[in-house]
């Protein structure tokens, strides 16, 4: 099986130390071990996707000595894969609609018989007020869509498990408890109405469809992984192995945005920096 891993960034802003650091030490990896490296557009949310910042991306990249296959793949050309996936989990009963604003939530989630509200890889973990007390029948709405948790979970026959070569933010590894997940993650959303497809769903599909084998990211993305493996495991998709790494952080600890152009990798390039520099700052 041929090492295989990909760097997927959102054109929503420029690309900084901590994209580079994630970028090469992917390809690095991949190089190590005579394999393949894929660069992968996530542009689901079309709306805050610019092609000004995808055209920087390659420019980036591209000068930090990176290459990898053509056609690249994006995701906003992937929503009918994406709604295939949704029916499968819709016609599994595992899928419903779901109407709340995030104001609803906050709102539901703080009452006083709910106790403090927790917060999982999905942002607050949602209090079920939409959930039916049966699966919904007739065809998929067009609407926002959420995992019935509870329902997935009692789906599995084996226990959910990843082989992770890096850590977790405590030094986890892959093992998951899923009646952990019912607390601490919820029903999470897999549809949105304005992008077709959350993050959640989109990152296993084209995962699964690049035959990508090992699946390299920041640590901030450990939680969700949990997530992801139980999908896999709904759409009958094999687990790629995981690596969470460091995340680069500024001088105060606090990890790089994209809104922090200061370290951004076409300020350092401006200012002369060169390929070597950049591996330098970011410890590689």
């Amino acid at each position: 099986m041929t090492f295989t891993t990909r760097f997927a960034p959102s054109p929503t802003g420029p690309l900084h130390l901590g994209h580079a650091y994630s970028a090469l030490l992917a390809y690095d990896m991949a190089r190590a071990a005579n394999g393949v490296f894929h660069l992968r557009i996530d542009d689901i949310d079309q709306s805050r996707a610019r092609p000004e910042w995808e055209a920087q991306i390659f420019d980036d990249l591209s000068w930090l000595g990176l290459s990898w296959p053509s056609p690249v793949l994006r995701q906003s050309d992937r929503v009918p894969r994406y709604r295939d996936a949704l029916k499968t989990l819709w016609d599994q009963g595992l899928l419903y609609p779901c109407s709340c604003s995030r104001a609803d939530i906050r709102a539901a989630a703080s009452a006083p018989q709910e106790g403090a509200p927790l917060h999982g890889p999905d942002g607050l973990v949602y209090p079920g007020t939409c959930r039916p007390a049966s699966p919904p029948s007739g065809p998929m709405p067009d609407a926002v869509m959420r995992l019935d948790m509870a329902r997935a979970l009692a789906r599995l026959t084996h226990p959910l498990c990843f082989h992770e070569t890096g850590a977790g933010p405590d030094g986890t590894t892959g093992e998951i408890h899923p009646l952990d997940m019912l607390q601490t993650v919820g029903d999470v959303v897999l549809a949105r109405r304005d992008m077709g497809a959350s993050y959640h769903l989109s990152v296993v599909i084209d995962d699964a469809d690049q035959a990508i084998t090992h699946v390299i990211r920041g640590r901030d993305l450990f939680d969700a992984t949990q997530i992801h493996v139980l999908l896999q495991r709904l759409l009958n998709q094999p687990t790629p192995a995981y690596h969470h790494h460091r995340l680069i952080r500024d001088d105060t600890g606090k990890r790089l945005a994209k809104r922090d152009d200061a370290r951004a990798i076409a300020t350092y390039r401006a200012e002369g920096c060169t390929q070597a520099d950049i591996r330098m700052k970011i410890g590689l």
